[in-house]
Order: C-alpha cells, then structure tokens, then sequence
C-alpha cells in the first residue's frame, strides 16, 4: 500500500506570476492541485515544511492528503520547479488521484543477493543500466521500490526486466521490448586473465 503523509496548506485566491512571487516573499510556496475531473485549487505550503517532505526518500511515488480549509485531496506529486541557482523550491505541481486512477512513476531499482551473484563474486562488476522504471500503477499501489536479485548472474550477464516480477497490477511502460537493467561487467583483470587462458 502506498504511503499516504498529511500536508498542511492554506487556498490562494488568485494565480499568476504577481501572486506566486507575493506568496514566496510570505515564506510560502505556490502550488496547484488539479485533475480527477474538478477544478484547479490554487494552494500555498508552509516552506520548512514541505522542504522537509520534499527531501524525503521517495517524493514523487507517496500520495499526500492536502487539507485546505478543512477539506482534503488526495494527491500525488507531479513536478516541482526549482530556483535555477538556489535550488529552492518555487512552484510544485499535484495531481489529485482516487482509488481508481492508474499513473506512470519512475519507481527506483534496489538490487539485492549480490553475494549469491558467481560473477560479481569473481571480481566482476555490477553496471546499473537504470536506477529507476517507467512503471503505470493504480495510485493507491504504488511501490516504494522494485527488488532486483544478482542472484545466478555470471560474468558478461545482462539482468532484463523480463527477470522481475512485478506487484499485481503494475506494469512497465518501457518502450524496449526487454528492457536491460543491469549489467555484470568483468574489470580489466579479469579480462586479461580470460585472455591468457585462452
């Protein structure tokens, strides 16, 4: 089940670049809620708030209950726009989601069982192809990661996506037909001792 975290945020009545620069000068980020078939709600966030949220693991893929004037949307961060020197959040983006809305998110790859890899136990090396997947969930299911095992791998191995079994209901969207996750490579060592042998 995804994780759902309540966030705090006071209604702006109008939108546009004057108001949004107003509300930052406040110590408050503008945001919108849109979507789920209702009109866009012009937000604002408490800044050290949402920073701290925004810094934690897995942003993008938790749903958040964003009360304003008393009433709550459910919603899922889309797109947060940055200061291009501070790095500073200036403007995020939700999307307001139900238990029947199906979304694609990058969802990040964790490999486990390195240690039962015979290659990577020889000297080889594990290439990360892609730290993360292109991944169309209901927005209530929404994984926190995507387990991959090492475990069998031999050197010169490619670990594909066809390799995974993915939660019920998930599904890739990569447009590659078997998508190459992961590579076990030999370091040059290696390499040279296969050469001699030969």
């Amino acid at each position: 089940m995804t994780k759902i975290i309540p966030l705090g945020a006071e209604g702006r009545e109008r939108a546009g670049k004057g108001t949004a620069r107003q509300t930052r000068r406040d110590g408050r980020i503008p945001a919108v809620i849109y979507g789920g078939k209702q009109a866009p709600v012009t937000i604002s966030l408490e800044k050290f708030e949402f920073t701290r949220v925004l810094h934690q693991p897995g942003f993008f893929t938790h749903l958040y209950d964003v009360t304003v004037d008393g009433v709550a949307h459910r919603v899922l961060p889309r797109d947060v726009q940055f200061h291009p020197v501070t790095d500073f959040p200036l403007h995020v983006d939700f999307l307001r989601v139900t238990s029947d809305t199906r979304i694609v998110v990058h969802v990040p790859v964790e490999f486990v069982n390195q240690e039962k890899s015979p290659g990577l136990k020889r000297g080889a090396v594990l290439n990360v192809v892609h730290h993360s997947l292109d991944l169309e969930c209901p927005a209530d299911n929404i994984p926190e990661h995507i387990t991959v095992s090492c475990e069998g791998f031999e050197v010169g191995a490619s670990i594909h996506i066809s390799a995974i079994t993915l939660p019920e209901g998930i599904v890739s969207v990569s447009h590659e037909q078997d998508l190459t996750i992961a590579t076990i490579i030999a370091p040059s060592g290696l390499k040279s001792e296969g050469g001699d042998a030969a």
